[in-house]
């Protein structure tokens, strides 16, 4: 025998170990390992980690194989990996149908389960007998498999088996939303078996979809076939709500050692180099101890206290359990993987020097990693009075495998046997070092020649969509029907990608399929999606955001492009909107919003994009991989036709022909004249023709001009150009009518002007099922009968009078009453008309009616699924509907069709309201995304409260009444509808300038001068002088702030916190009716988020925002009572609101004194008839809840602030505060 070199021999030793501790365990049949020497079953999660050691030494001894035999060894380590993981792979295998049926229902009962018999691979316990739904364990799964492949093993053997793992891509793909048992398989830690959103869950599925992206799992050896696809978006919304639940785990778990596979080996999930530094200090301080990390506070698992008979505790016992959690060695094994990935020399030999002290000495001397440490019972009093006294023993497994198995991996760093990079060699640790900047590219597109020469005029050149050939352009739904066949195998019955959605990240990558290259324009361009696509402005906003979103998010080779079709349809009046054409401009500068951005013509960037090939659309199954899948084919072909060559199917205005012009048309072309009923006013239009009577018969089987707006052979009569439209066209505030829409002349016969009617159509759409009594030749709606109904539909022009005619026959016939109108053979029924309706208030931007047809239709927002989840990950609730009585919180993610239910039920019949809570939750969505800091100490969303404190800002700027400014409100545009929500979320002061046609437009005010004045200045026909109201400069201001706060459920930070250290002094805090009990101390933790939900549920008892307020003040007041230990116990249960009650009367007595405002109102002298109205209920003031609007007013601080009646209240009120006697007083 040869000398071997120190390091053989070293490694000789490792490999002793290894082989006694971990293969040694290892079943010879299935390559699994079991729990222990007594239970057979093997877990998922901890067989793939003590694997980790035997994967380690393999590559050490590649490293230094001269000798035969050491190659030998290399390749009998290898070999027992590629054991492992194959039979992991067998058993999950063998539940392929669970993997399918999950994608569609995604509920604990059909997830893969969490652990296999060691012996056969097969289940071992029932579907609903454990947490199996546990996504770390499969992400864990995915992504060593991943680093594995990337070194040179091979673990996948077959084309079927690729598919299987593309399927398990698809399974982990929505971790983000996917409430599951965690790694310690628990969920909520009272282990009641609620599945919760974990971080470490999310982190982990985050880095095996980055780790599986475009990795071919045969390695070296594969082809097209064998490559694994993610779509980047999937991965980006993981990573972005981990970011935003770091440091916290779950809702009941504010904090978890298991978070460190996240921030660092093996996952390395986080890009944030801040955020990984303050979650790793945040486990060191709250849950390190001398014997390893505790797992999260309050773990009851393995404490003396815990009740071994029952697996769930009580709520009250949780209270035990703190300081007395067991500590666990294994995350001393992370922390050295941590630092030593980190090159910290000093903390690798800091933590190692700790972990040996507590590992546990076999009879041969090898050092072992036990399970955990617990305190021994009799000393339980001890470790209660000074935490981290008592000397722990050991409880559970010894050797623990899975931390053993770090340790090793551990060793071989510090040694020097094995590089960091040999650990991870997809490089995933160098994710959070800084990127260069990203450079987006911009391609704009013109539907034809004609649009393209309209933007010449404007010196931007581009290319049509035929100029751009050999590529091809395609909206983005073609490129997420052609990811529907990723995965599909028939074999194994599985199905390809469920979900729908392809994000921007998606788009903005060119695609090859054989020879051909396509390009996708972006989701939100679409215009088949929802109304707020056919505002240009939004669009434009929307486009900024995405772009500003690709210069954070882009990780990929190459640069983002991003593809924008101009269609006929973005026309306006047959121009190019200009805010399209400053937008154009400024992409052309090269910045945009701060974003380095290049426009160019899509063959320039052909190099510098990047390229994905979509090679999983050949009929790999049927053996002709080279050839397309039949349906691709099929669907591509008549995709290709379709879908950019069809003309928009609105076109309106058609032809703009004279008057005069038509005229002569319509006498030489009888056959037009058949297909439609047209009666223009006679001093108008000049109509050759049958007589009156014929014309009031045809016109009940006729359908109305606007139906056939989509049929371009017809010429639309109505789209006369403005200039022939009468001179005075009225403008009137509030109701988007542009001049283009006023130019049909007035009828003669109406008893009132158009002006009237339509604001009288304005007030019934607040209250739709209001029968509509319209004056009309002197007949009522209600006794005309529904064929003359349908002629005056097809008389009238205004689609306002349209809608009320429309609305009347919804209420009274029903959507789907035919109204005996035929077009092409096929029956009209009111929907369709209504659908007719729609587009045109669409394409003409009456929004309000565009928003009330939207809701009769019961369109949804296409992405109100996804927006409400959106919200929901990030750890914010939703609620609908206006408080007290009708609201409705959602808590957990919901199909789309039950959240428009919902919404439906909350609102009533106010389908404008509805409509406009679906559109404020996908602009929430948005914001949350790119502006999270907005939502900073907020934890419901209550769009309800929203729209009130909407509508109450505008009656403020307008200076009108609130029926006015709900009707300006459902007017505003899409855009101007999230510009003022934006202000209302940042509590930016705006006024609302108008623009012409009566649009508002809301600014933001710099200077402080104009936001004293609304600036609402609009002539009336009449032409009096414009209205501007001036504001007193400080009056209403802290009312304001209060209303917004208290709407926005704003509270000021760490408050949740504080009110966990009240209620611990006192037995219970009341807030309108609600309890706060003391007992629910026992339960959570003070920074958990289900304890701050309680205090939230309490506070929105109370409907009126600037009194909940005051409330949220009161309690800050308790606080400092108790942070201050000024009283040792605040005594039984406080009722907030009499604090306040108290506080207002010291504030009255105050305002008597010094004769200030409130004597106007509150403080009066009381004289008989005003007692009768305070008896009523009425404050003269218009304060809510009986306090005095001057109260709600004042600053919080001075010597009359809120704060000081409050303090002073507080001393008042509660017994337990000293009566005589100095104190302290520091209220700052």
């Amino acid at each position: 025998m040869r000398s071997r070199s120190n390091s053989g021999v070293r490694l000789d030793y490792y490999q002793r170990i290894v082989h006694r501790l971990i293969l040694a365990h290892q079943e010879p049949v299935t390559g699994l390992f079991p729990a222990s020497n007594v239970n057979s079953h093997a877990w998922i999660r901890d067989n793939v980690y003590c694997i980790l050691a035997v994967w380690g030494l393999s590559m050490a001894y590649k490293k230094i194989a001269d000798q035969d035999e050491d190659r030998a060894k290399c390749y009998e380590l290898e070999q027992s990996c590629v054991k492992l993981m194959r039979g992991l792979l067998m058993a999950m295998m063998n539940q392929k149908d669970k993997v399918e049926k999950f994608k569609m229902t995604q509920s604990p009962y059909d997830s893969l389960h969490a652990k296999y018999s060691s012996k056969n691979g097969l289940p071992v316990v029932g579907d609903g007998e454990w947490g199996h739904l546990q996504i770390d364990a499969v992400s864990l799964y995915l992504l060593i498999l991943a680093q594995m492949t990337a070194s040179g093993l091979q673990i996948v053997f077959s084309l079927d088996e690729v598919s299987f793992i593309q399927n398990l891509v698809f399974y982990i793909e929505s971790a983000y939303s996917i409430p599951d048992y965690g790694i310690w398989e628990r969920g909520d830690k009272t282990n009641h078996g609620e599945p919760e959103l974990n971080a470490s869950s999310i982190g982990m599925a985050k880095a095996a979809l980055e780790a599986m992206n475009e990795l071919d799992l045969f390695g070296a050896r594969g082809g097209p076939a064998s490559v694994i696809h993610v779509l980047a978006d999937e991965a980006h919304k993981c990573q972005a709500v981990l970011q935003s639940m770091l440091p916290r785990e779950s809702n009941s778990k504010e904090l978890d050692s298991g978070l460190l596979c996240v921030i660092g080996f093996p996952a390395f999930a986080v890009d944030d180099a801040q955020l990984i530094h303050n979650t790793k200090d945040a486990i060191l301080s709250r849950l390190q101890g001398k014997y390893g990390c505790k797992r999260f506070l309050r773990d009851g698992y393995r404490t003396p206290k815990e009740d071994p008979s029952r697996l769930y505790y009580e709520r009250w016992e949780l209270r035990m359990f703190e300081n007395i959690e067991c500590e666990w060695p294994l995350f001393y094994c992370y922390l050295i993987l941590f630092h030593a990935f980190q090159s910290d020399k000093r903390a690798v030999e800091e933590y190692a020097s700790r972990l040996e002290k507590i590992m546990v000495r076999s009879e041969d001397g090898i050092l072992l990693v036990p399970e955990s440490y617990a305190v021994p019972q009799d000393l339980v009093g001890f470790e209660y009075q000074k935490p981290g006294s008592q000397a722990r023993e050991v409880v559970g497994r010894c050797p623990f495998l899975w931390g053993q198995s770090l340790f090793i991996l551990g060793r071989l760093l510090q040694e020097g046997f094995l590089a960091v990079g040999e650990l991870d060699p997809l490089n995933r640790r160098l994710g959070a070092q800084k990127k260069p900047d990203v450079v987006v590219q911009v391609v704009i597109i013109a539907e034809d020649n004609e649009i393209r020469d309209k933007l010449a005029e404007h010196d931007l050149h581009v290319q049509t969509i035929a100029e751009v050939a050999p590529i091809e352009v395609q909206p983005a739904r073609v490129l997420s029907h052609l990811y529907t066949y990723l995965g599909r195998n028939r074999k194994l019955g599985l199905s390809g990608r469920k979900s729908r959605d392809v994000g921007i990240l998606s788009t903005s990558k060119l695609y090859s399929l054989k020879d051909r290259i396509f390009a996708f324009t972006p989701q939100f361009a679409d215009l088949s999606r929802f109304y707020i696509a056919s505002d240009n402005e939004l669009m434009i906003d929307i486009l900024k955001g995405e772009i500003n979103f690709l210069k954070s998010a882009w990780d990929l080779l190459g640069r983002p492009l991003v593809t924008l079709v101009l269609k006929r349809i973005h026309l306006d009046q047959d121009k190019i909107p200009l805010a399209m054409i400053q937008t154009m401009r400024k992409l052309k500068s090269g910045y945009i919003n701060g974003t380095r951005v290049m426009l160019g013509s899509l063959k320039d960037f052909l190099n510098t994009s990047a390229i994905t090939d979509l090679s999983f659309l050949g009929s790999t199954e049927d053996g002709y991989p080279d050839r397309l899948h039949p349906d691709v084919q099929t669907y591509l072909d008549e995709h290709l036709l379709r879908s950019f060559s069809n003309r928009s199917t609105m076109n309106l205005r058609g032809g703009q022909l004279r008057p005069r012009t038509l005229r002569r048309r319509m006498s030489c072309k009888g056959a037009i004249k058949k297909t439609r009923s047209i009666n223009v006013d006679s001093d108008n239009l000049g109509m050759e023709g049958p007589s009156p009577l014929t014309e009031r018969r045809l016109s009940s089987i006729v359908p109305p001009p606007w139906l056939q707006a989509n049929k371009q052979s017809h010429v639309s009569v109505f789209a006369t150009t403005p200039e022939e439209g009468p001179a005075s066209s009225p403008l009137h505030l509030g109701n988007e009518l542009s001049v283009r829409e006023n130019i049909y002349p007035v009828d003669p016969h109406h008893s009132r002007s158009a002006i009237d009617r339509r604001s009288e159509f304005v007030r019934q759409q607040e209250m739709p099922k209001i029968l509509i009594q319209r004056h009309r030749a002197e007949t009522n709606f209600a006794d005309t009968e529904v064929e003359e109904l349908i002629a005056m539909l097809r008389e009238t022009e205004n689609l306002e009078e349209q809608g009320d005619i429309l609305q009347y026959l919804v209420d009274t016939q029903g959507l789907d009453f035919n109204t005996g109108m035929l077009e092409e053979g096929r029956v009209v029924t009111v929907r369709d008309l209504l659908k007719g309706l729609y587009e045109k208030a669409c394409q003409q931007k009456l929004w309000g009616l565009v928003r009330h047809t939207a809701g009769m239709l019961g369109k949804r927002v296409e992405d109100l699924a996804k927006a409400v989840t959106d919200l929901l990950v990030r750890q914010k609730q939703v609620t609908v509907g206006m408080p007290p009585n009708n609201e409705h919180t959602i808590t957990a993610p919901l199909p789309e069709v039950e959240l428009r239910q919902l919404i439906h039920d909350a609102y009533g019949d106010d389908e404008s309201t509805a409509m406009l809570t679906q559109e404020l939750m996908v602009y929430l969505a948005m914001f949350i995304r790119t502006e999270p800091q907005l939502f900073h100490e907020m934890l419901r969303l209550r769009v309800g409260l929203i729209i009130q404190v909407m509508a109450k800002e505008l009656s403020r700027t307008l200076n009108c009444d609130g029926e006015a400014a709900s009707e300006h409100l459902l007017n505003l545009s899409p855009f101007e509808m999230k510009n003022l929500l934006y202000h209302i979320l940042s509590g930016k002061e705006f006024a609302v300038s108008s623009v012409a046609r009566g649009n508002l437009s809301i600014v933001s005010c710099k200077s402080s001068r104009v936001s004293k004045k609304s600036q609402i200045g609009l002539g009336d026909p009449e032409g009096e002088d414009a209205l501007i109201a001036t504001i007193d400069d400080r009056q209403g201001q802290w009312l304001r702030r209060r209303r917004l706060d208290g709407a926005l459920n704003r509270v000021p930070r760490d408050f949740y916190s504080r009110v966990w250290t009240v209620l611990e002094k006192c037995q219970g805090l009341a807030i309108e009716g609600r309890v706060l009990q003391q007992s629910l101390t026992q339960e959570m933790t003070p920074g958990e988020l289900k304890f701050a939900l309680e205090v939230e549920t309490a506070l929105n008892q109370i409907p009126q925002p600037e009194y909940r307020q005051l409330v949220v003040e009161a309690l800050m007041v308790l606080t400092l009572v108790t942070e201050h230990n000024m009283v040792p116990t605040l005594g039984g249960i406080i009722y907030v609101e009499h604090l306040v009650h108290k506080a207002n009367q010291l504030f009255l007595e105050d305002q008597r004194k010094v004769q200030g405002d409130a004597t106007l109102c509150c403080a009066k002298i009381k004289d008989g008839k005003e007692q009768q109205q305070a008896a009523s209920g009425m404050l003269l003031c218009g304060g809510a809840a009986y306090i005095c609007q001057h109260l709600y007013d004042s600053a919080p601080s001075g010597s009359y602030g809120t704060m000081t009646y409050m303090s002073r209240a507080v001393a008042l009120v509660l017994d337990c505060v000293p009566k005589h006697g100095e104190m302290e007083c520091a209220i700052s």
